[in-house]
Protein backbone atom coordinates (compact mmCIF):
# COMPACT_ATOMS: atom_id res chain seq x y z
CA UNK A 1 0.00 0.00 0.00
CA UNK A 2 2.84 2.34 0.72
CA UNK A 3 4.67 1.47 -2.94
CA UNK A 4 1.40 2.46 -4.08
CA UNK A 5 0.88 6.05 -2.24
CA UNK A 6 4.58 6.68 -3.23
CA UNK A 7 3.72 6.28 -7.36
CA UNK A 8 0.95 8.52 -6.94
CA UNK A 9 2.89 11.29 -5.04
CA UNK A 10 5.79 10.99 -7.84
CA UNK A 11 3.15 11.77 -10.43
CA UNK A 12 1.80 14.27 -8.67
CA UNK A 13 4.76 16.20 -8.65
CA UNK A 14 5.71 15.24 -11.71
CA UNK A 15 1.87 17.22 -13.31
CA UNK A 16 2.96 19.88 -10.98
CA UNK A 17 6.02 20.54 -12.50
CA UNK A 18 4.23 20.06 -16.12
CA UNK A 19 1.71 22.39 -15.41
CA UNK A 20 4.47 24.93 -13.96
CA UNK A 21 6.73 24.34 -17.56
CA UNK A 22 3.07 24.65 -19.72
CA UNK A 23 2.08 27.93 -18.02
CA UNK A 24 5.33 29.41 -18.03
CA UNK A 25 6.41 28.93 -21.56
CA UNK A 26 2.99 30.06 -22.39
CA UNK A 27 4.03 33.46 -20.31
CA UNK A 28 7.76 33.50 -21.94
CA UNK A 29 5.42 33.11 -25.45
CA UNK A 30 3.07 36.18 -24.28
CA UNK A 31 6.25 38.67 -23.76
CA UNK A 32 7.62 37.50 -26.81
CA UNK A 33 4.68 38.67 -28.37
CA UNK A 34 4.79 42.16 -26.35
CA UNK A 35 8.68 42.40 -27.27
CA UNK A 36 7.88 42.03 -30.89
CA UNK A 37 4.80 44.77 -30.98
CA UNK A 38 5.46 48.22 -31.78
CA UNK A 39 5.24 49.68 -28.16
CA UNK A 40 7.64 46.43 -26.87
CA UNK A 41 10.67 46.75 -24.75
CA UNK A 42 13.78 45.37 -23.69
CA UNK A 43 12.24 44.37 -20.37
CA UNK A 44 9.36 42.10 -22.31
CA UNK A 45 13.04 40.41 -23.54
CA UNK A 46 13.99 39.68 -20.49
CA UNK A 47 10.43 38.19 -19.27
CA UNK A 48 10.73 35.81 -22.04
CA UNK A 49 14.07 34.74 -20.65
CA UNK A 50 13.16 34.43 -17.02
CA UNK A 51 9.78 32.94 -17.90
CA UNK A 52 10.99 29.38 -18.73
CA UNK A 53 13.58 29.50 -16.07
CA UNK A 54 10.30 29.85 -13.80
CA UNK A 55 8.75 26.85 -14.96
CA UNK A 56 11.69 24.39 -14.96
CA UNK A 57 12.36 25.18 -11.20
CA UNK A 58 9.59 23.03 -9.50
CA UNK A 59 11.51 20.50 -11.37
CA UNK A 60 14.90 21.50 -10.35
CA UNK A 61 13.90 21.74 -7.13
CA UNK A 62 12.20 17.87 -6.92
CA UNK A 63 15.41 16.79 -8.75
CA UNK A 64 17.58 17.92 -5.92
CA UNK A 65 15.84 16.93 -2.88
CA UNK A 66 16.16 13.42 -4.32
CA UNK A 67 19.67 13.79 -4.90
CA UNK A 68 20.11 15.02 -1.15
CA UNK A 69 17.93 11.84 -0.25
CA UNK A 70 20.16 9.74 -2.08
CA UNK A 71 23.37 10.97 -0.47
CA UNK A 72 22.12 10.24 3.06
CA UNK A 73 23.42 6.98 4.64
CA UNK A 74 20.87 3.94 4.89
CA UNK A 75 21.79 3.10 8.55
CA UNK A 76 21.01 6.75 10.01
CA UNK A 77 17.42 6.36 8.48
CA UNK A 78 16.64 3.19 10.17
CA UNK A 79 17.87 4.28 13.88
CA UNK A 80 15.69 5.75 16.19
CA UNK A 81 16.42 9.51 17.44
CA UNK A 82 19.04 9.53 20.00
CA UNK A 83 18.71 11.78 22.86
CA UNK A 84 19.04 15.24 22.44
CA UNK A 85 22.61 16.68 23.26
CA UNK A 86 23.31 17.76 26.76
CA UNK A 87 22.91 21.82 27.14
CA UNK A 88 25.41 22.37 29.25
CA UNK A 89 24.56 24.72 32.57
CA UNK A 90 24.59 28.53 32.69
CA UNK A 91 27.65 30.83 33.37
CA UNK A 92 27.71 32.36 36.29
CA UNK A 93 27.21 36.28 35.51
CA UNK A 94 30.76 37.76 36.22
CA UNK A 95 31.03 39.63 39.99
CA UNK A 96 31.22 43.44 39.51
CA UNK A 97 34.53 44.93 40.88
CA UNK A 98 35.05 46.25 43.95
CA UNK A 99 36.38 49.63 42.86
CA UNK A 100 33.69 51.00 41.16
CA UNK A 101 34.69 53.64 38.50
CA UNK A 102 34.64 57.09 39.53
CA UNK A 103 33.23 58.62 36.14
CA UNK A 104 30.74 55.59 35.75
CA UNK A 105 29.09 56.72 38.91
CA UNK A 106 28.82 60.12 38.29
CA UNK A 107 27.52 59.61 34.83
CA UNK A 108 25.32 57.12 36.87
CA UNK A 109 24.14 59.73 39.23
CA UNK A 110 23.27 62.28 36.29
CA UNK A 111 21.25 59.41 34.71
CA UNK A 112 19.40 59.23 37.88
CA UNK A 113 19.04 63.09 38.32
CA UNK A 114 17.77 63.39 34.97
CA UNK A 115 15.04 60.39 35.76
CA UNK A 116 13.80 61.98 38.48
CA UNK A 117 13.37 65.47 36.96
CA UNK A 118 11.48 63.46 34.37
CA UNK A 119 9.54 62.04 36.60
CA UNK A 120 8.53 65.42 38.27
CA UNK A 121 7.56 67.25 34.76
CA UNK A 122 4.93 64.23 34.35
CA UNK A 123 3.22 65.04 36.87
Amino acid sequence: MAGSNTVVRRLGIAAVCLLSLAVCVGLAWWQWERFSSANGTFQNLGYVLQWPLFGLFPAFVFWRIRQLRRRQPEAAADEPPSAPPEVPAPRPAPAAPDDEDDELAAYNRYLAELHARDQQGNR
